[in-house]
């Protein structure tokens, strides 16, 4: 199963970030025992690079472990040569398009969406989400009905909701869903949360 259409059959993206590179192994290696399909090691995280080669190893060629905050080509190339199957930025990039995987590509307004398309992102990080909500995710679907949307930042279990009801693709989610466990904190209340969240990304009722 590809990056979209995991995306669109689970709906949930977690995302990770950290400061304790062994503490972020644990929180992927968990959320992957929780079934969450679709996880994204932010490069801002500390040792990210041998965070992701590390979980890779462990999780198979198939995962889909992905690198967030890819800012540059030279961020694409080390993310994928420490086995990122798809990237996520938080703008704009050019020069992703050589590496031949998925880029989820963050965009805010209708003409940064339509870039992001000519760049040839397989979805649209709607990002920073707080700045528009759910409700701004619906009035982009009547212009960009086929436009695939992930929605990410302060997407709580409830906002989440919203924005899936809305349309939205999937949700990516951060400290929400992580917590502090990629800086050491309780992996059973990571359990707990992922469960809450995949509950929600499967329609289910609080």
């Amino acid at each position: 199963m590809n990056l979209v259409e995991s995306l669109r059959a689970h709906r949930l993206l977690a995302i990770v970030r950290g400061k304790d590179p062994s503490a972020a192994l644990h929180t992927v290696r968990t959320l992957t025992e929780e079934g969450v399909a679709a996880i994204e090691v932010s490069l801002t995280t500390a040792d990210a690079l041998t965070v992701i080669r590390q979980a890779r190893a462990e999780l198979g060629p198939d995962a889909l472990l992905g690198a967030g905050t890819v800012r540059s080509a030279a961020d694409a190339a080390r993310a994928v040569d420490a086995g990122a199957s798809y990237l996520v930025t938080p703008a704009l990039v050019d020069g992703l398009e050589p590496y031949g995987i998925p880029v989820l590509m963050g965009a805010l307004t209708p003409t940064e969406i339509e870039l992001a398309l000519a760049r040839g992102a397989a979805a649209i990080k709607l990002f920073p989400g707080t700045l528009g909500g759910p409700g701004y995710l619906r009035a982009l679907r009547d212009p960009f009905p086929e436009v695939p949307f992930v929605p990410v930042g302060g997407v709580d279990a409830q906002v989440a909701r919203d924005y899936l009801e809305r349309g939205a693709l999937a949700v990516g989610v951060g400290s929400p869903l992580v917590g502090d466990a990629a800086d050491g904190g309780d992996l059973d209340q990571l359990r707990a949360r992922a469960a809450e969240f995949r509950k929600v990304a499967a329609g289910e009722t609080p």
